[in-house]
């Protein structure tokens, strides 16, 4: 049998670029992609020819020992700060939360009725407190837990914190604004909503048309308490006196 003529290898249209420029251009896309890469997305990234393996194994040696290193996750890769140097990308800021109504609602009712349990916290508001509520206020540090109501179950009772006091420059819980300095900053209504005013202030108000700024009665009252009647326009005084 006549021997199999070897055939030769077929050689590549494009030539691979150097190994050095093949490691700039790992060292490229990994420096500019947010995420971890595989190494079949470099391959595609690369020019024809490229082994962006063996790019990645030279180049992870290359930044041993350095501020950055060439890590692998998982089957991906990409460049992180050395885990020495961590802490220097550590940064604390403020962040600003905007408080729910909720919180709002449950923050001032503790404020103005400490201690209070969570069950006259929904009393008061007339609707149930979610648990996450209650877990914000207490992230934050305005409310802590007080004692324990001496009453079938124990409920604990939630109070402010030196914290909240701090924050709103108040010395004591006791320098809380009133109704009157709520509704003079325009924070509550001058007047309640129709229906809702007490007896005591309904008695208030009737005292004030029974009598004029001088304090004397605007219309006087008959011994019995009632108002008297008036007379008739047609009838006649004198006829009166005569019956």
């Amino acid at each position: 049998m006549a021997d199999k003529q070897e055939l030769p290898e077929e050689e590549s249209l494009f030539e691979a670029p150097p190994e050095g420029e093949q490691e700039r251009m790992v060292e490229a896309i990994l420096f500019a992609t947010s995420e971890p890469v595989t190494v079949g997305e470099l391959n595609a990234r690369m020019p024809h020819g490229a082994d962006a393996a063996r790019a990645l194994e030279r180049l992870a040696k290359r930044y041993e020992g350095r501020g950055v290193n060439v890590v692998r996750v998982a089957d991906r890769w990409a460049i992180r700060t050395a885990p020495d140097l961590g802490f220097l990308m550590q940064k604390e800021t403020v962040e600003m939360r905007k408080l729910s109504r909720a919180a709002i609602e449950t923050l001032a009712i503790i404020a103005y009725h400490q201690p209070v349990t969570r069950a006259e916290i929904e009393e008061i508001r007339g609707v149930s407190v979610s648990r996450g509520t209650i877990d914000l206020l207490l992230e934050m540090e305005w409310i802590r837990f007080g004692r324990r109501r001496m009453t079938p179950g124990r409920p604990v009772t939630f109070v402010v914190t030196p914290e909240f006091l701090d924050h709103f420059g108040l010395e004591s819980a006791r320098d809380l604004p009133g109704l009157r300095e709520l509704r003079a900053a325009g924070l509550l209504d001058n007047r309640p909503p129709p229906g809702t005013e007490t007896e005591e202030e309904a008695g208030d108000e009737g005292q004030g048309e029974m009598f004029d700024d001088d304090g004397h009665a605007t219309e006087p009252l008959s011994e019995t308490g009632d108002e008297p009647d008036e007379l008739d326009d047609d009838s006649d005084p004198d006829e009166d006196a005569q019956i």
